[in-house]
């Protein structure tokens, strides 16, 4: 082993070590194009994640064993006092549980993102995270200069939870392995995930798998008809198109 006791043995030492490890990095999806990924991460069980991503990004979040659960929170990137409000992303399409289609909305009843492919199924806006949960989305809220006080209630992908019969909630366990879900994102965002067990389900997770790609053609697709999420929609045009008008703030 390489001796620490000089600065010259300890920049040997961290050399070595780094040598050494193994990235592993998630594959590109089969057609895209691997100049359009910017962001391509592995998140071991009890890590997190903190990226600032554009609009017209496409963010897919998988689940390479069947195992994980991910902790996802969203913050307006240029003004991170907007964020994801897991209340009104519940209320206002009339449905507790996530699949495609759904949006993710801020306080302002804009869209963050919305959810346009699923193969998992089992994910959870009830519950939020466990304590350690929440201390990685801190840890990687101060990455981005955020406070604990900036980060609200999380939804979890991957470990879902349903309301039972007598108004309890169940824990659904996790999809199948592989299973993914991607967003596209409607205004540029603070992405926080955090990898760690359901508040219902305190197995160990397994890796997390989180790649992002340039995709502003799926802005226009039309994931969802519905009257609210097209008055939401409309909402989060008017504020880009606003926020692009650079002539008021000369």
């Amino acid at each position: 082993m390489t001796s620490t006791n000089s600065t010259d043995g300890a920049r040997a030492h961290a050399r070595a070590q780094a040598a050494a490890a193994t990235m592993a990095i998630p594959e590109t999806p089969v057609g895209v194009d691997p100049t359009a990924v910017v962001v391509a991460q592995r998140i071991p069980p009890g890590s997190y994640a903190n990226v600032v991503l554009g609009r017209g990004t496409r963010v897919r979040l998988a689940d390479p064993t069947g195992t994980t659960c991910a902790h996802l929170f969203l913050l307006r990137a240029e003004s991170p006092w907007e964020r994801l409000n897991v209340a009104d992303t519940v209320k206002v399409p009339w449905q507790a549980y996530l699949s495609a289609g759904h949006p993710l909305l801020s306080d302002q009843g804009r869209v963050l993102a919305t959810v346009v492919a699923d193969s998992a199924g089992h994910h959870d806006t009830l519950c939020g995270p466990t304590t350690d949960g929440r201390h990685q989305l801190h840890l990687a809220g101060a990455k981005q200069g955020l406070e604990p006080r900036d980060i609200g209630p999380s939804i979890a992908l991957f470990r879902g939870a349903r309301v039972a019969a007598d108004g309890g909630i169940e824990s659904t366990g996790n999809g199948p392995a592989g299973a993914a879900v991607d967003l596209i994102i409607h205004l540029p965002v603070t992405l926080l995930v955090a990898n760690a067990p359901h508040p219902l389900d305190d197995r160990p997770t397994g890796d997390l798998d989180v790649l992002a790609w340039s995709s502003p053609a799926d802005l226009a697709a039309t994931p969802n008809d519905d009257p609210e999420y097209r008055r939401a929609v409309d909402n989060t045009e008017a504020a880009w198109a606003a926020a692009q008008n650079t002539e008021v703030l000369a």
